[in-house]
């Protein structure tokens, strides 16, 4: 029988990946801090950058089987990280959230513009997928190299999703959640008092509550509502002209029905929207193989891009 919680649960604390090395560049961002990018390079022409989901790191189980997927096929791949989610606090005062696309710029930017790459494709799960709608539809003018988007329970309506994380089943999830970032607000408060303050933690109860406090001050926006309005992926997806496969499994626990795009997929013809029966949040387990059903759908879905981009190559004009 399949449980929404074991799905999303078992990959998440048993799951390993092994054979992964990666090899860490650290780049400057344009207001002073840093970004760590671990790479898979092999000298292909092909990359798979690769974003991670709140509190992730280039770490976890589905970043490391997504890269293992298209490494072992022949590409490159970057596995970058969010501030503060590489092992080592960052400099600025800022963290990262759903709407920080800035930084997926210019990891994207600083791998893709020297023309070092034929074909470029963006993955996602999670909180790294709502980057990539966002930075797909904010961006009309995208880098020549990039292919399409494959990204995974995305929760693209974010005070819907915030609210679900309320529920009693749900509860475990938040407090985990609000544990790891807990660690950090008190770590950056350390090295950053009277900026950052720790005091006071105790009193959040909930997102919204750690949304108010400190993602809107710290990033510019005037409280969680404000937040979640402007940084929800739902704003941008009409705007999206890249073939983008969105996968968000119908009984993933962190998704009520406001993220489930589908009348927004239905008329438009570059995001392509499936809602498998199963899956869970970021799980897509096939029992006794070590590649999930996410991962392999990420890459046939990028090999029917490739296909269609080779023929139409091949007509010539009349």
């Amino acid at each position: 029988m399949f449980s929404k919680h074991l799905e999303t649960i078992i990959p998440s604390v048993f799951r390993k990946i092994h054979g992964i090395q990666y090899h860490r560049e650290r780049i400057d961002t344009e207001d002073g801090d840093f970004l760590d990018l671990d790479w898979l390079k092999g000298g292909n022409s092909q990359l798979a950058i690769i974003s991670h989901g709140l509190e992730g790191s280039s770490e976890r189980h589905y970043v490391k089987g997504m890269a293992k997927t298209y490494h072992q096929n022949g590409w490159d791949v970057l596995a970058w990280n969010c501030r503060t989610c590489s092992g080592e606090i960052n400099r600025t005062a800022r963290f990262y959230h759903h709407g920080a696309t800035d930084d997926l710029k210019a990891v994207i930017d600083h791998a893709v513009l020297p023309d070092n790459y034929q074909n470029v494709v963006l993955v996602g799960c999670s909180m790294g997928g709502s980057l990539i709608l966002k930075y797909l539809g904010e961006n009309q003018v995208l880098p020549k190299a990039l292919l399409c988007a494959t990204v995974f329970s995305v929760p693209c309506n974010l005070k819907s999703s915030a609210m679900a994380l309320e529920k009693a089943e749900n509860r475990f999830y938040k407090r985990r959640f609000l544990k790891k970032l807990e660690k950090k607000v008190k770590a950056k408060a350390e090295i950053m008092p009277g900026v950052v303050k720790y005091d006071g933690f105790d009193d959040i109860k909930n997102f919204t509550d750690f949304d108010n406090k400190y993602t809107a001050p710290l990033h510019g926006f005037l409280d969680a509502e404000d937040f979640y309005k402007n940084a929800s992926a739902e704003n941008y997806l009409s705007k999206i002209n890249l073939p983008t496969l969105l996968v968000n499994a119908k009984n993933d626990p962190f998704l009520p029905a406001a993220c489930y795009p589908v009348e927004i997929a239905r008329n438009h013809d570059s995001i392509y929207l499936e809602m498998p029966e199963h899956g869970g949040h970021v799980g897509f387990s096939l029992r006794g193989e070590e590649f999930n059903w996410a991962e392999k759908r990420s890459w046939s879905f990028v090999n029917e891009i490739l296909s269609k981009s080779r023929s139409n190559d091949n007509i010539e004009p009349a």
